[in-house]
């Protein structure tokens, strides 16, 4: 349930109400938007109907909020959350992109692949040090020496670095060395780990699970956010169906649905929802057309020798390729956007 403050409530009468509902044992959440102040309501719904709320100065009304979810729920956070990792702000309007290969090989491997992604005009560094593998036999990562390595690039380039932490007794060894956490897909619902990262006030990149639900990924980052972290990042990587020419089917129709329903950001992984890198251009421009608020591709030097995942991995130039393409996407849709705007205020003065 939210309450709905009127437009030009006071400070004073936002927090009585919130001290009615916390005196009643209900947890709260205030958002406060450009336009009104939403009250979230969080507990036993009957406790919320009993009191008063609605004849209480500055109120305007009382809404039942039905899905399951509540502090993801853009019922209780009206405007859209920007996440700030650096100078670089997720969900601003302008797409971000994350690129780099599966897994940290070498020193000399990452800081080419980190020049590379500055060159290019990416945002964000990805490499993984933690891989979870489908086989017990396959390459599992450098560990720790790879996010060292992680850290060297950031120090080189000035890129901000997102890599896997698999285990809520990582969550601090990792921390040291990352800006953002990935919660892989197969981590999800993985509930010690997500409560562990929603205990810090660093960035959280959650993967939806093979074969989860839009309501099933948001009440994962329902776990983060309940934890007192609202640095969260949602991204689409592919759900398993009965398609077996790509690795996974990428549900781009996530994206505007989740934008519909919650304030988080989202960002599309097109590589790992489809699995061979001549689709990956394709997709990433579906994404940005979609209204996704960024990208995570993998990349690499020479994707025929990578120790993982190289057949979805982009080489060096054509990651340049795709961005560039990207970019075009979005400033063709802020143009229109702009248009629109300048429709209205043309439509407006008349």
């Amino acid at each position: 349930m939210i309450v709905v403050m009127k437009n030009g409530a006071t400070k004073v009468q936002v927090q009585d109400v919130v001290k009615v509902l916390k005196d009643k044992g209900l947890g709260v959440h205030v958002s406060e938007g450009e336009e009104q102040t939403v009250v979230g309501v969080i507990g036993n719904k009957q406790k919320a109907l009993e009191l008063p709320l609605d004849s209480m100065p500055g109120v305007e009304k009382m809404v039942s909020v039905s899905n399951p979810f509540k502090l993801a729920n853009r019922a209780f956070h009206p405007d859209n959350t920007v996440v700030q990792v650096g100078s670089v702000k997720i969900g601003a309007g302008q797409p971000t992109v994350m690129a780099g290969p599966c897994s940290v090989e070498s020193r000399d491997q990452i800081i080419q692949v980190a020049q590379a992604v500055k060159a290019s005009g990416g945002h964000i560094l990805r490499g993984g040090a933690y891989k979870p593998r489908s086989s017990p036999y396959s390459f599992q990562g450098l560990g720790e020496e790879g996010l060292k390595y992680l850290a060297l690039a950031r120090e080189a380039t000035g890129l901000p670095v997102v890599s896997e932490v698999m285990e809520p007794d990582l969550v601090n060894l990792v921390g040291e060395y990352v800006d953002i956490f990935q919660i892989g897909a197969r981590n999800m619902q993985n509930y010690p780990l997500l409560k562990a990262v929603g205990k810090t006030q660093k960035p959280v990149l959650l993967k939806r699970g093979l074969s989860a639900t839009i309501e099933e990924w948001l009440m994962s980052a329902e776990y983060v956010l309940s934890e007192g972290n609202p640095n969260v990042i949602l991204c689409e990587r592919g759900i398993r169906t009965f398609e077996t020419y790509t690795r996974n089917t990428l549900d781009l129709n996530a994206v505007p649905v989740v934008q519909h329903l919650s304030h988080l950001p989202v960002i599309v992984d097109p590589s790992h929802g489809v699995g061979h890198s001549r689709y990956v251009n394709a997709m990433s421009r579906a994404a940005i057309a979609a209204g996704a608020d960024g990208l995570i591709v993998e990349i690499h030097p020479n994707p025929t020798e990578a120790w993982s995942d190289g057949a979805q991995s982009l080489t060096l130039p054509g990651f340049d390729k795709m961005l560039r393409e990207v970019q075009q996407i979005a400033a063709a849709l802020h143009s229109e956007d702009n248009s629109i705007d300048e429709e209205v205020d043309y439509a407006t003065q008349r």
